[in-house]
């Protein structure tokens, strides 16, 4: 089993930043590829951002390009997402999710391992 463990939401105003952070457990971490997610109220739950085994290879959905950054540190098992120029329309739940595999992943099918998720509020 991988627990997968999301934190640092919050309210922010628009224009701002926030840092989401993630452990997963239970596993190697550095075979894991990370992915971050986010759902809407009414909305499904979409593609944000994800990241390889090794840091080297990621990938954004358009909405988020040039303002998000994902990274992670796999000696503290963890994945970092960087939301800076924030947005009311960022305004989400955002999710953490884990593959046991090494390559990133753009799909919620790809992902067998999800956290909690995490609110994030952001005001206008």
């Amino acid at each position: 089993q991988v627990q997968v463990v999301e934190s640092g939401g919050g309210l922010v105003q628009a224009g701002g930043s926030l840092r989401l952070s993630c452990t997963a457990s239970g596993r190697t971490f550095s075979n894991y590829a990370m992915g971050w997610f986010r759902q809407a109220p009414g909305k499904e739950r979409e593609f944000v951002a994800t990241i390889n085994w090794s840091g080297g290879v990621t990938f954004y959905a358009n909405p988020v390009k040039g303002r998000f950054t994902i990274s992670r540190d796999n000696f503290k098992n963890a994945v970092y997402l960087q939301m800076n120029s924030l947005k009311s329309e960022d305004t989400a739940v955002y999710y953490c999710a884990a593959r046991t595999t090494v390559t990133a992943a753009t799909m919620t099918s790809e992902y067998g391992y999800w956290g909690q998720g995490t609110q994030v509020t952001v005001s206008s």
